[in-house]
C-alpha cells in the first residue's frame, strides 16, 4: 500500500512552531519591498503636505514635529517586522487585559481636550492608547478565532467573538470617540470574515448592528433617550453643515493642480477646521489639486493591495486573520476620512493615516504595517 507524500502548502495555511524565527539576514529577504517602499513614500508625501497645510498656523510648519514622530514609528516598524506574531498568539489574553486596562486608565486619568478624555499625558508626548487599539484589537481576535477554527461555522463563536470586542469598543465609544470605536468595528467585521464564519450568521450579525445604529441614532433620541453627546449626533448624520461646506469648498476650488500653499485661503485663513487633522485630504485637495490627491490615493491603494496579498500567503490562518484585520481597518480610515471631506461618510474624526497631524495615528499606522512584514516575511510563499 503506496503512502502518498502530501505537501502541506497545499492544504492552504499551515502552521509553524512559536520557535520558526527568521533571522535579520532572512527577513531582508523576505521582506515585501514594495509595501515598504509605498509606506515610505505615503509617509514622505503626507510629512511634505503637512508642512504647506500648517504654513500659516499660529505655532508655524508641523512638518519637522511629523518627520520625528515618522522617525519614532519606523523604529517601532523595525521592531515589529522583527517579532514573530505566533507570539501575540500565545500571549493574547495578556494583550488584550493591557489594552482594556490602559484604556480604563484614560477613561478615569486621562487629560481631558474638547470634551474627551482619549490622551495621557507623559510630558514630552501625548499618548492615546486607542490608536494602537486599531492594531492590537486585530491581534488578540485573530488568536481566539484561529483557536477556534473548526468550531467557526456555529454561530457561538462569532459571538463570543463580539462580546470579547465589545469592552474595547465600549471604552473608547464612553471617551468619547465614536469614530475609532467605528474603526474597531470594521476590524471586527474583517477578521470574522476571514476567519470563515458563515454568511448567514455575517447578515444576522449586520442586521443587529444595523438595528443598533438606527437605535442609537435615531429610535432612541426620539424617545428622549440620548446615548450620544449632541454634536456627536450632528458629526454623524452631517446635520452641522458648517464643516462639511467649508471641506466642500475647499476640495472644489482645488482644480486638477491646486491653488499652491499660498492661494488656498480655505487652509490658509482657517475657514476650514481643523485643517490639519480631521480635514487634512480637504487642505491637500485645495493646496495640491486633483493631481496631488490622486497620488496620496494611489499610494493608499498600494498599500492596501500589498496587504491583501499577504492575507493569501500567511504561514497559517491567524496570520491571515490579523493581516486581514490590520488592512481593512487601515482601509476603513482612508475611506471614512476621505469620504467625510466630500460628504459621502459621517463626519466621525478619523485621522488621515500618514498625514493627519499627530503621533499616535502615525506611530500605530507604522505598527501595523510592521506586523504585515513580520507576517509576509513568515509566509509560505513568495510573491514579486
Amino acid at each position: 500500500m503506496a503512502i502518498e507524500a502530501v505537501d502541506p502548502r497545499a492544504r492552504g495555511f499551515r502552521n509553524r512552531p512559536l520557535e520558526d524565527a527568521v533571522g535579520l539576514v532572512g527577513l531582508m529577504r523576505r521582506l515585501d519591498w514594495v509595501l515598504l517602499a509605498a509606506t515610505g513614500s505615503a509617509v514622505a508625501f503626507g510629512i511634505w503636505s503637512i508642512g504647506g497645510i500648517t504654513r500659516h498656523d499660529p505655532g508655524g510648519s508641523a512638518a519637522s514635529r511629523q518627520a520625528l514622530y515618522a522617525a519614532v514609528g519606523g523604529v517601532v516598524l523595525v521592531v515589529a517586522a522583527l517579532i514573530n506574531p505566533a507570539l501575540y498568539r500565545r500571549f493574547w489574553k495578556a494583550i488584550y487585559v493591557a489594552l482594556c486596562g490602559v484604556m480604563a486608565f484614560v477613561l478615569v486619568f486621562g487629560a481631558a481636550t474638547r470634551g474627551s478624555k482619549r490622551w495621557i499625558d507623559i510630558g514630552f508626548f501625548t499618548f492615546q492608547p486607542s490608536e494602537f487599539g486599531k492594531v492590537l484589537l486585530a491581534v488578540v481576535l485573530g488568536a481566539f478565532l484561529a483557536d477556534r477554527a473548526k468550531q467557526v461555522d456555529r454561530i457561538r463563536v462569532p459571538l463570543e467573538t463580539m462580546v470579547l470586542a465589545a469592552g474595547p469598543v465600549a471604552l473608547v465609544f464612553l471617551q468619547p470617540d465614536a469614530g475609532t470605536a467605528l474603526v474597531y468595528t470594521a476590524v471586527l467585521v474583517a477578521v470574522l470574515f476571514v476567519a470563515g464564519v458563515r454568511w448567514l450568521h455575517l447578515a444576522l450579525i449586520a442586521g443587529v448592528g444595523l438595528v443598533v445604529v438606527l437605535g442609537v441614532l435615531w429610535w432612541l433620541p426620539s424617545a428622549g433617550v440620548n446615548v450620544l453627546k449632541p454634536y456627536q449626533t450632528a458629526r454623524l448624520t452631517n446635520s452641522n453643515s458648517y464643516n462639511l461646506m467649508e471641506s466642500k469648498i475647499a476640495v472644489g476650488s482645488g482644480g486638477l493642480r491646486g491653488r499652491g500653499v499660498a492661494g488656498a485661503t480655505q487652509t490658509a485663513l482657517d475657514y476650514l477646521p481643523a485643517h490639519a487633522t480631521d480635514f487634512a485630504f480637504a487642505s491637500l485637495a485645495e493646496q495640491r489639486g486633483f493631481l496631488g490627491a490622486a497620488v496620496l490615493l494611489l499610494l493608499y491603494l498600494l498599500v492596501v493591495w500589498r496587504g491583501l496579498k499577504i492575507v493569501t500567503i500567511a504561514p497559517d490562518l491567524y496570520g491571515a486573520i490579523v493581516a486581514a484585520g490590520i488592512v481593512f481597518g487601515f482601509l476603513f480610515q482612508v475611506f471614512v476620512n476621505v469620504g467625510m471631506t466630500m460628504g459621502i461618510a459621517p463626519i466621525t474624526g478619523i485621522p488621515l493615516p500618514f498625514v493627519s497631524v499627530g503621533g499616535s495615528s502615525m506611530i500605530s499606522n507604522l505598527a501595523g504595517i510592521g506586523v504585515l512584514l513580520a507576517i509576509h516575511a513568515r509566509g509560505g510563499r513568495r510573491r514579486p
